[in-house]
């Protein structure tokens, strides 16, 4: 997927410059090992915020009260 996105990424900027392709080249590249570092990061906080968001929810339905203070977003207790 990085790969893909990497060399879109570079086509773009090829054709929008018009020149040799080096410089969408090095940019796609820059572009590929960024996504490549931030994916797993993303995932992580995103598998995270479904957990949290889960317990909850779960939460909310067995007690019938929202465990978070609505006003400062602190845990009631």
């Amino acid at each position: 997927m990085a790969n893909l996105l990497g060399a879109l990424i570079g086509a773009a900027i090829d054709r929008g410059d018009g020149d040799s392709g080096i410089r969408g080249a090095i940019i796609g590249t820059v572009a590929e090992t960024a996504i490549r570092g931030l994916a797993p990061i993303v995932a992580t906080y995103a598998l995270g915020w479904g957990v949290q968001y889960a317990i909850r929810k779960g939460w909310h339905l067995v007690t019938g009260a929202d465990p978070i203070e609505p006003a400062s977003g602190t845990l009631r207790r």
